[in-house]
């Protein structure tokens, strides 16, 4: 597990590292049409988000048999929750609630995937 979170804290810093860098090149430019340049200078910190991506899977496929059904059972309660928590809000902000930016999903999973991997290690343990 040590290992798993060096390579998430290079990860994620990595993702910070991209978005103070491509954030300062487009507000330096000046121009936010959605140009290739735009675009490709927008999307740099996925880099660091991909490498967060194969360091979860790397880590789950060295995980034994109990810790992969508690990691599946937070995945899909993370997964499902999120699905009825955003889609319910999408018909509040039909009746006049704020619209919400696409940034709040990750942080609802995140949160989700926590509390699920809590009662998941609660309950099989």
């Amino acid at each position: 597990m040590r290992r798993m979170f060096i390579h998430l804290t290079i990860g994620l810093a990595l993702y910070a590292g991209l978005l103070i860098l491509s954030q300062g090149a487009l507000d330096a430019r000046g121009d936010f049409a959605p140009t290739v340049g735009n675009t490709a200078l927008a999307l740099l910190p996925m880099i660091g988000a991909a490498y967060v991506v194969v360091t979860v899977i790397a880590t789950l496929h060295r995980l034994d048999e109990m810790q992969r059904k508690i990691q599946f059972d937070a995945f899909a309660l993370a997964f499902l929750g999120t699905a009825v928590l955003t889609f319910g809000y999408g018909f509040l902000e039909g009746v006049g609630l704020p619209k919400l930016s696409m940034f709040v999903v990750w942080p609802i999973m995140a949160a989700l995937w926590l509390i699920g991997t809590f009662v998941g290690r609660y309950r099989y343990t």
